[in-house]
């Protein structure tokens, strides 16, 4: 019988690859069955991978007499037979396995690392992304995925896959994602927001005032409209047809000590207004990306002891994202857009001081489509209808004459608005393919423009033609 002692002491070492710890000879050599040691060979320090809950075979070539492992928690060690020592992982760690001869000569001693098994985790990942040069290994309770890949969507498949795996061990490893992407796709993301609005304001009202003398005594009245409906639209009232504050207007009376003055208010309005904008944004797949034309307006922030300090806020078209390339071409996109102006509906007045307000169109969402191909990320259809009746009581309900003693205030609004987005997956192109917006401008001479209304010219150079050039209407004025 070959006596075995278990030695119980902490034996420190490093295990290095990169900044995990374990050298790439170890890894190398993988989780081998068996390890085979000639008559006369001495080993020293060699690394022995172990995996989890499974067991290595050391044939020797001379007879062992002891086997003493530093940390048996981790690992064990049997003997069989004189010349076979079985090595089993118990749990994942590193400990120090040492044989000795008859003799008391040291045969071999071994860095045991015990590890999770990721050799069905690997076949995994081959056969779920054949193609990609991608490893995971088990290094110091960590799963690391290292190699290669085609794209970010291989990269995070086998991430998804090595933490499903790490979970069904039982363990919940951190999976480290050291993969290298080697197709590094572009995405070009075009973004139209188009809104139509239409307005019809109607104001109509009799503006009644005056004085009623009796005696020594003076009564006024007046009947001024409020036009409630549309201050905030038109910033101001109906406008006076006939202005009784005029001495020159047949729109007053005056009787000895009585004055009676109308003013007839009239007003309609119809207005429409077309909103595009279309940002555009290339970003690497994975990363993120942000585009901003407008401005920033200044707003004043009381603070204490009664100062006054300044912030600034962003207003224009502004988009942000982020692409990822997935398999088949596909993209999924995380999109956030904007468009934003400056309005007087919703301003707040401070004494003299007028801070405006923002007309904010936004939409944010995560969306996946093909390249080239176009979705509606978000829509609005509104329609808004307002109607005000004022008047005098008892006098406005009077047939016909009681026109004069009521105003009408009328507000419809119409708004669509839509916002679309259509990526593309793009490569760059040579510098000679591309047209620059400037290319073949030039500022028109005074003849040109005084006689001829132009402001500018477009040229080209005598001999040879423009390069590229512009498809369909350009420009802010055309027919």
């Amino acid at each position: 019988m070959v006596a075995q002692r278990f030695l119980g002491i902490g034996l420190a070492f490093v295990l290095a690859l990169g900044g995990l710890g374990l050298p790439t000879q170890g890894l190398a050599e993988g989780y081998p069955k068996s390890v085979t040691i000639a008559a006369g060979e001495r080993v020293s320090g060699r690394i022995l991978q172990v995996g989890l809950g499974r067991s290595v075979v050391i044939n020797l070539g001379e007879e062992v007499s002891d086997v003493i492992v530093s940390n048996p928690e981790v690992a064990d060690a049997v003997v069989r037979s004189a010349r076979r020592v079985f090595v089993f992982g118990n749990k994942a760690g590193q400990a120090s396995l040492f044989l000795f001869g008859r003799a008391g000569n040291q045969i071999a001693s071994f860095d045991l690392a015990v590890e999770n098994d990721t050799t069905d985790l690997n076949a995994m990942i081959r056969r779920s992304i054949p193609g990609a040069q991608i490893r995971a290994e088990s290094v110091n309770g960590n799963m690391v995925l290292s190699g290669t890949a085609a794209s970010t969507a291989e990269a995070q498949r086998a991430a998804d896959l090595a933490a499903r795996f790490s979970r069904k061990e039982g363990e919940g490893l951190p999976v480290l994602n050291m993969i290298s992407v080697t197709g590094k796709d572009q995405v070009h993301l075009k973004v139209t927001v188009a809104e139509v609005e239409r307005s019809i304001i109607k104001q109509l009202g009799v503006n009644l005032g005056g004085n009623i003398g009796i005696g020594n005594y003076n009564i006024g009245f007046n009947n001024a409209p409020p036009y409630t409906v549309n201050s905030n639209v038109t910033g101001r009232s109906a406008a006076g047809l006939f202005d009784p504050t005029n001495p020159n207007s047949t729109s007053g009376f005056v009787a000895g000590g009585t004055q009676l003055k109308a003013n007839i208010e009239a007003l309609q309005r119809d207005g429409v207004i077309r909103t595009l904008a279309e940002p555009t944004l290339t970003a690497i797949s994975g990363e993120n990306a942000s585009f901003l034309a407008g401005g920033e307006f200044p707003i004043p922030i009381s603070q204490d002891n009664n100062r006054i300090t300044v912030e600034f806020k962003k207003f224009g078209v502004g988009l942000d994202f982020t692409p990822v390339v997935l398999s088949g071409g596909r993209i999924s996109l995380r999109v956030k857009t904007e468009v934003s102006e400056i309005t007087q509906e919703g301003a707040v007045s401070i004494g003299t001081l007028s801070i405006p307000a923002l007309k904010v169109r936004r939409a944010e969402s995560t969306v996946e489509l093909p390249s080239g191909g176009t979705l509606v990320m978000a829509g609005l259809l509104k329609e808004s209808y307002k109607q005000d009746l004022n008047g005098v009581p008892g006098l406005m309900q009077v047939p016909i004459l009681g026109a004069l003693f009521k105003s009408r205030d009328f507000l419809r609004q119409e708004t669509e608005l839509a916002v679309f987005v259509t990526p593309y997956t793009v490569r760059p192109v040579a510098r000679s393919e591309l047209v620059e917006p400037t290319k073949n401008f030039a500022p028109a001479t005074d003849g040109d423009t005084i006689f001829l209304n132009r402001l500018n010219r477009v040229y080209r150079v005598s001999g040879s033609p423009a390069e590229g050039g512009y498809h369909g209407q350009v420009g802010f004025i055309y027919e």
